[in-house]
């Protein structure tokens, strides 16, 4: 299909002759010789671009142009002229032209000037699919009550450069709220930068914020750029904030009021534009009344609070969820759709979900691997889930959970997995505690839970 062209001139012999050669160029051309017979043309034919003359009798190019802008805004538009001058030009670029080009024309700068047009249309269509997908990617999954009002609260707040504190249980999807937020701020085309403040060593931690110079301490063998200069026109999220050290909050706070920072090592003063999002699963009103979180910091970091629901404050949404993921297996593993029973819905609804979206998740993961037929029944879920099925006593309290499988190496990766959840959720989602009780290290425990 041809792209098509549509000529806004008074004069007919403009239009006569950018007919005949763009015609000849592959192009269908369409062509009116007024402003109000353009809108018309534009609302029956859909044309892929304008070329539209600056002066006519009546409607001028220029209100033509804002008229194009208000109803048709990716529609781009080149406006031509005999009579340039710099205020025209500045006045149609700030309507909205795409270019704009003197009589007597080029032909070769017209042809050059619609192609650009056109490869700029299509880049912007592509960002807006691509955007699309990653909302869709990124949205939180479920029509609950508690859900709605989350989602209000993302709306509210996401149009705004405020700082904002989100906060909730381990695997609840702070950071998946935080990207929504992202994608639906006036910077969504800008880089979304996370630092998980909880995994990097605190010697390190400032560095990854602000950046270094070469020699700037023993190991800095060149030059690095923090996360605050890479986030510059997106968004910066800190996760688990309460884990940064009370030394790290202060530069933190100090870079946040002046909007300035400066690389390690270096005299020179950085000024960001970054919107910045924190999380955190911890309660930061008690880490302050304990000493271990400034008051100041906080006040800076939670001017719009929000708090994302564990599971069992949503479970009308586990249909939806199971049905999701289920969905996302499925595309994964290039494997049939697996559908969970109606029953086996029920039965779910009844587990107190300590580790909340993302326990359910890996459930589902696990169900689809084990169950070979397309359905997976209500036998088919394991204990404690199910409390119809057996399960053996582990040597303190709780249970493990058995899971028949043919490959032995499967089967200890499931246990391993199903270990190290259980533990991280009986501390309560720390992973600190959880490493300690299992006689392991933080970094294992950390790496498991990310692979999950």
């Amino acid at each position: 299909m041809y792209p098509a062209v549509l000529i806004v001139d008074d004069e007919s012999t403009i239009i006569d002759s950018l007919e005949g050669i763009l015609s000849d160029d592959g192009f269908e051309v369409i062509h009116a010789f007024n402003g109000y017979e353009a809108l018309k043309k534009i609302d029956s034919y859909s044309p892929d671009i304008v070329l539209l003359d600056i002066w006519m009798p009546g409607m001028d190019g220029i209100d033509t142009l804002k008229e194009i802008k208000q109803h048709h805004p990716s529609l781009p538009v080149v406006m031509i002229t005999g009579h340039g001058s710099i205020e025209s030009a500045v006045e149609a670029t700030k309507s909205g032209a795409f270019d704009f080009l003197e009589k007597p024309l080029s032909i070769d700068k017209v042809i050059l000037s619609i192609n650009n047009a056109l490869n700029f249309r299509k880049l912007e269509e592509e960002n807006r699919y691509l955007r699309k997908k990653a909302i869709e990617k990124n949205s939180i999954t479920g029509t609950s009550s508690a859900v709605r009002k989350l989602y209000g609260e993302i709306m509210a707040a996401a149009p705004t450069d405020t700082s904002i504190l989100i906060t909730g249980e381990n695997g609840t999807g702070k950071e998946m709220v935080a990207r929504t937020i992202h994608q639906f701020s006036k910077r969504p085309e800008g880089p979304f930068i996370i630092i998980n403040c909880a995994a990097i060593p605190e010697e390190h931690l400032e560095s990854e914020l602000f950046g270094h110079e070469k020699g700037a301490f023993e190991g800095a063998t060149a030059k690095n750029r923090g996360n605050f200069e890479l986030a510059i026109g997106g968004t910066l999220f800190l996760d688990e904030i309460g884990d940064m050290s009370i030394s790290t909050q202060a530069k933190m706070l100090r870079a946040l009021e002046s909007k300035t920072f400066q690389r390690i090592g270096s005299s020179r003063t950085l000024h960001m534009d970054v919107r910045v999002i924190t999380s955190s699963n911890k309660d930061l009103e008690a880490e302050i009344k304990e000493g271990r979180f400034r008051e100041d910091l906080f006040f800076r970091l939670n001017v719009i609070p929000i708090r994302v629901p564990p599971l069992r404050e949503r479970l009308d949404d586990i249909p939806m969820l199971v049905d999701f993921f289920l969905s996302q297996l499925a595309e994964r593993s290039s494997a049939p759709k697996k559908i969970l029973s109606e029953e086996g819905l029920e039965l779910l609804k009844q587990w107190h979900w300590k580790g909340n979206v993302r326990e359910l998740k890996n459930l589902m993961e696990r169900l689809s691997i084990m169950v070979e037929s397309d359905v997976i029944g209500k036998n088919d879920i394991p204990g404690p889930y199910n409390p119809e099925i057996e399960t053996l006593p582990e040597t303190d309290e709780g249970h493990t959970r058995l899971f028949t499988m043919e490959k032995l190496d499967q089967a200890k990766a499931a246990f391993e997995m199903e270990f190290i959840h259980s533990r991280v959720n009986r501390m309560n989602g720390d992973l600190q505690a959880a490493a300690k009780q299992m006689g392991t290290s933080l970094n294992f425990v950390k790496k498991r839970i990310s692979k999950s």
